[in-house]
């Protein structure tokens, strides 16, 4: 799979587990220690995010990595 794939990927399931959650960007981003403008544009795919902050974004979400990460 091609990697812009994997990021929209990955960024539609941040995005998905937000929302569920009741979560603003801006409360996602304090809890991740990035801007919304960072969580923002992992969202749409267009920010690479390393492990460690996607791990942070689980933990912040209080999901478990998997959830972000299958199928990417």
């Amino acid at each position: 799979m091609e990697v812009k794939t994997r990021l929209k990927n990955l960024g539609i399931k941040v995005k998905s587990e937000r929302l569920r959650k009741n979560i603003s960007q801006e409360r996602l981003a304090e809890l991740v220690g990035v801007s919304r403008n960072s969580v923002s544009m992992i969202e749409t795919g267009k920010l690479n995010p390393t492990i460690l902050k996607v791990i942070d974004i689980a933990n912040a979400l209080e999901i478990e990595l998997q959830v972000l990460t299958d199928n990417i």
